[in-house]
């Protein structure tokens, strides 16, 4: 008896189910869409959430994506006023300066640190800590609507890590050695400065804002 041979299109037809079986969707798919993670997708539109007042003051700002983030981390800053606002950036800067504050200090305490690294990472602790107790005055300046007093506390804030970096050069020029400024201090005073230069942005804003 002669085998019988399947016509071309049952073929087809098999071909077709076992490539629906086995096929995985792409990435690009809506199946694969839903499976990511809910918090991924929530931090891509979290920004264009923000209330419109956010967005207006950062907008005013000379760092808009670290303004958004500094004042959307706290979340009193979707009912805050322009000057609520401006406390809770004077806020984030002053947390930051004491973060660098206690990390020297710790850093000075190490024992691997060489001896003579000690003073001076003592020096540029104080010099942080000092440029905290800054912006804590502003904040108080601001809560009384002083806006001139809380311009000049956050502009000596933004002075103090200039004064370690100085340090740091003058003892390289000292002792003649190159060695770089250290990365994770250098990205923290850098950080400070942009959280300051925001909030002297949104004081400018307030003084704009105050009768003539």
């Amino acid at each position: 008896m002669a085998a019988t041979r399947a016509s071309p299109l049952l073929l087809l037809l098999l071909i077709i189910q076992l490539n629906m079986l086995f096929h995985l969707p792409d990435s690009s798919s809506p199946i694969t869409a839903l499976a990511q993670p809910a918090d991924e997708q929530q931090q891509n539109t979290k920004q264009h959430r923000q209330p419109a007042l956010v967005q207006w003051t950062c907008n005013s700002t000379s760092f808009y994506d670290v303004c958004i983030a500094a004042l959307a981390a706290d979340p009193s800053s979707s009912t805050a006023d322009v000057s609520g606002l401006c406390a809770i950036a004077v806020s984030a800067a002053a947390a930051n300066a004491s973060g660098t504050a206690a990390f020297l200090g710790n850093a000075s305490d190490a024992a691997a640190t060489p001896e003579a690294d000690r003073a001076l990472l003592r020096t540029c602790a104080g010099k942080y800590a000092a440029a905290r107790d800054a912006l804590l005055q502003a904040r108080a300046s601001l809560a009384e609507q002083a806006y001139d007093y809380a311009f000049v506390h956050v502009s000596a804030a933004d002075e103090y890590p200039a004064v370690c970096r100085t340090l740091f050069r003058r003892r390289q020029q000292k002792q003649r050695v190159s060695r770089p400024y250290p990365p994770e201090l250098a990205k923290r005073e850098e950080a400070l400065r942009r959280l300051c230069t925001i909030a002297l942005d949104i004081i400018s804003l307030l003084q704009n804002q105050e009768p003539q």
